[in-house]
């Protein structure tokens, strides 16, 4: 009797326990069935912030490394130099380059001018051949007159044959001298045609100098552009990461050798269920906790939502039009951008790529 009356308080206790458990966690179940209706919440999710690759313009040896692992660096630092060597040749090369099209062009400008005082002389020696023909056509017309009367008169016998004789000499010297003269003139109007075509020549060559200037001019601009490459600068504030060149180490142009953190806008991507997605809308509040600080809780809002689920983005994207078809539960990448009303102490302890967890209100 003894032994059975204790085992009824033991028993009164466990039932008194099984009822408590039966209570929490219906209670807890019923909050979250609660919760659920107006809150969507993930722990597939990551801090993320935009990652500056640093990209050398031209290639080099390293001449000397101005940061280290996790230095924090300002926009317009020097991160480091590339030996400067062959890019100043290269100035050099094209500073020269250039002094040549200008003395060419100088010497084109001297030919333009030279063929322009020669055309303006054959201009001057066809008016004068002009004018030189017209006196002597009239002297011709005045001997042949006087040629013709001499002519009338000898028929006549007034005159003697040695006067009729030297008017026909007059005469025919009158012609001949009018047809030297046209000579002349047809000489000088195609002295006068070789000069002009000189002269065109001359511009043209005169342009293409001209051209050629600009030519250099650009190569030098580009030399100088190379040369000022060689120092390699921070383009944001931020943290660097892994620094792994050193002095000597010969870079290529357009290889990424390590990052800039940007520290001026940190947000979070959650990737959501599709089935979640009903009721997530841009603009809703967004509470955000950090594994890596499970006491801190950040705010932020929905930002935006990816353009494909995330198995689309993947090296070998599923293609369910081929094989056994499976359906799984796709996610959909969105972006969660933390707001002003956090502190910037609590921004700056984040990292990307952490852990977190997010919480939707969607109501």
């Amino acid at each position: 009797m003894e032994n059975q009356e204790e085992k009824k308080p033991s028993n009164k206790k466990f039932v008194f326990i099984l009822i408590a458990l039966i209570l929490v966690g219906g209670g807890y179940g019923g909050y979250k069935y609660i919760h659920s209706q107006s809150h969507e919440t993930t722990d597939d999710a990551q801090v993320d912030k935009n990652m500056n690759p640093i990209i050398p313009k031209v290639g080099g040896y390293i001449a000397q490394v101005y940061v280290k692992d996790n230095d924090i660096v300002k926009k317009g630092d020097t991160l480091f130099t590339i030996d400067t060597q062959d890019y100043l040749i290269k100035v050099k090369e094209a500073e020269a380059a250039l002094l040549g099209a200008e003395g060419s062009f100088e010497v084109s400008k001297a030919d333009v001018n030279a063929t322009s005082a020669n055309v303006a002389i054959s201009d001057a020696t066809v008016r004068s051949n002009i004018g030189s023909i017209d006196v002597a056509q009239i002297r011709a017309e005045q001997a042949q007159n006087d040629f013709n009367r001499y002519s009338n008169l000898y028929n006549n016998h007034s005159i003697t044959k040695q006067q009729y004789e030297q008017a026909l000499t007059t005469k025919l010297e009158a012609e001949k001298q009018v047809e030297i003269l046209k000579q002349q003139r047809n000489a000088s109007n195609s002295q006068r045609q070789a000069v002009l075509s000189k002269t065109n020549v001359a511009s043209k060559q005169t342009a293409v100098a001209q051209a050629n200037i600009e030519r250099a001019k650009a190569a030098v601009d580009a030399a100088k552009l190379n040369l000022s490459y060689t120092v390699v600068t921070a383009s944001v504030d931020g943290q660097i990461s892994n620094v792994k060149i050193r002095p000597g180490q010969m870079v290529n142009p357009g290889a990424a050798l390590f990052y800039i953190v940007d520290n001026h806008e940190t947000w979070v991507v959650a990737n959501f269920k599709e089935t979640q997605m009903n009721d997530i809308r841009i603009g809703q509040k967004v509470a955000v906790t950090v594994d890596a600080y499970p006491n801190i809780e950040f705010e932020g809002e929905v930002n935006s939502f990816s353009p494909a689920t995330g198995s689309k983005f993947s090296l070998l994207p599923p293609d369910n039009a081929t094989g056994n078809f499976v359906k799984t539960v796709q996610r959909l990448p969105v972006k969660i951008l933390l707001t002003k009303a956090n502190t910037a102490d609590h921004i700056a302890l984040l990292r990307p790529g952490m852990n977190a967890d997010v919480d939707v209100h969607l109501k």
